[in-house]
């Protein structure tokens, strides 16, 4: 049977963060979720992949029947214990070509907050690793993101579509100027060691703040990533007795619930006298509690807000959009043409079984008039005549009963079958 792709899921286009936050998978779940969604879709899909980011959260499933997306989209609900009602209106499904289309173009970084932002790519990668470690990859879905990374590779060579991008981490370096005129007089605090952590540091440390310092849960990484920065690192345990010392926080962790509470920002603000605070929560589920954002003193940016701060740049990029989807389109309709080729497969080893049984039937045959004293060119004769004989049987049959329309067809395939040279059509009569 033909093998059937469905992606479902929501992204910042169609939910915001309060939701995305919600039905994302941590790297420590996401190998249970596998499981258990492979469990209940042992039929409907028996290969699936989930990619999960600040941004999206998406499945990508493969089968030989149907697949429902409704269920599917319950069962994300039930995981994360959400009312599916709720979710709906968020979702969006879809089946084949436009799912393949939209793993492409996702790799690419056309459907990124930040256009042709990079690191969508290597998080697609993870995951394919992740459902292939889980054994959830099977042949399908392997061949779908191996295409996929190489339409992404291929896209970033040959268009400017990541040239001119305005990341969320320089974004968050813009915003802060807009407060605070000089970075260099600052002290700003990184909560996290992830590669969101790292680029954002990097564009803070180019403004050269007063200090630099890396909170998080093992301080072994924290001091790796604070070396390249000149930096110091802390346990993220101190936090609390620590966190008014800066007038920068910027916080992206695996956290499910949020590190930095509205109680302990009332604490740190009186600290610092109401002394402004710029704040960045770059995590989804969030590590900032949202009701500080109702705070005088803070001004506090989610993922989000960030996104609208760099939409204004896309314009001058609208050339290497055109390209990129160019790309995307043929290699979509390439990878459509290898699915159809490989519904084929089962008829071609149909066809390919039914001439090895003639072959060994005819075989043994032979091999009994040898034994039995005959000579061997007349039996040797006997198996080409009849080999040949019963496999054209049918096919000779079919064209000899066939008329009208379905005689036309067969005559026009029997080119491509057999090895011989085309009739004109004034003499098939």
């Amino acid at each position: 049977m033909a093998m059937s792709i469905l992606a479902l899921g929501l992204n910042h286009n169609t939910a915001p963060v309060a939701i995305r936050e919600r039905v994302s998978f941590t790297p420590e779940t996401l190998g249970a979720a596998l499981a258990a969604l492979r469990s209940v879709f042992s039929r409907s899909a028996p290969e699936v992949a989930i990619v999960s980011t600040c941004n999206r959260t998406e499945l990508y499933c493969a089968s030989t029947c149907d697949m429902d997306a409704a269920r599917i989209g319950g069962w994300l609900a039930d995981w994360h214990k959400l009312d599916q009602h709720a979710l709906v209106s968020h979702l969006y499904t879809l089946p084949q070509e436009q799912a393949v289309r939209h793993a492409f173009r996702v790799a690419s970084g056309l459907d990124s907050m930040v256009l042709g932002e990079p690191q969508i790519l290597g998080q697609m990668k993870q995951a394919a690793r992740t459902a292939e470690a889980e054994g959830a990859l099977g042949s399908m879905l392997g061949q779908l993101f191996q295409r996929t990374f190489a339409v992404a590779k291929e896209v970033r060579t040959q268009t400017e579509i990541g040239a001119h991008s305005i990341s969320l981490a320089a974004a968050a370096v813009r915003l802060a100027q807009r407060i605070y005129p000089r970075i260099d007089e600052l002290n700003v605090l990184f909560v996290g060691a992830g590669e969101m952590i790292d680029l954002t540091a990097t564009h803070f440390a180019a403004q050269r703040p007063r200090s630099i310092v890396i909170a998080n849960r093992t301080l072994e990484r924290g001091h790796a990533l604070a070396e390249k920065f000149g930096a110091s690192a802390m346990r993220l345990s101190d936090l609390p007795a620590r966190i008014a010392e800066f007038d920068i926080v910027v916080s992206c962790t695996a956290s499910t619930l949020p590190i930095i509470g509205l109680g302990l920002m009332e604490r740190a603000l009186k600290t610092r006298r109401h002394k402004p605070v710029f704040m960045v929560d770059l995590a989804v589920p969030r590590d900032i509690e949202p009701e500080i954002a109702r705070m005088p003193d803070v001004y506090l940016y989610t993922v989000d807000d960030l996104g609208e701060a760099v939409r204004a740049g896309m314009n001058q990029r609208q050339l290497a959009v055109t390209q990129a989807e160019a790309i995307i389109e043929t290699r979509v309709q390439g990878f459509m043409n290898w699915l159809e080729r490989r519904g084929n497969v089962p008829t071609i080893n149909q066809v390919r079984e039914a001439g090895e049984q003639l072959q060994a039937e005819e075989l043994a045959r032979a091999r009994r008039l040898l034994a039995a004293g005959h000579a061997p060119d007349e039996v040797m004769e006997q198996l080409a005549r009849r080999l040949t004989n019963k496999f054209m049987h049918r096919p000779l049959a079919a064209l000899n009963e066939a008329t009208g329309e379905p005689r036309e067809r067969l005559l026009d395939a029997v080119p491509q079958l057999f090895p011989l040279e085309p009739l004109p059509r004034g003499r098939r009569r």
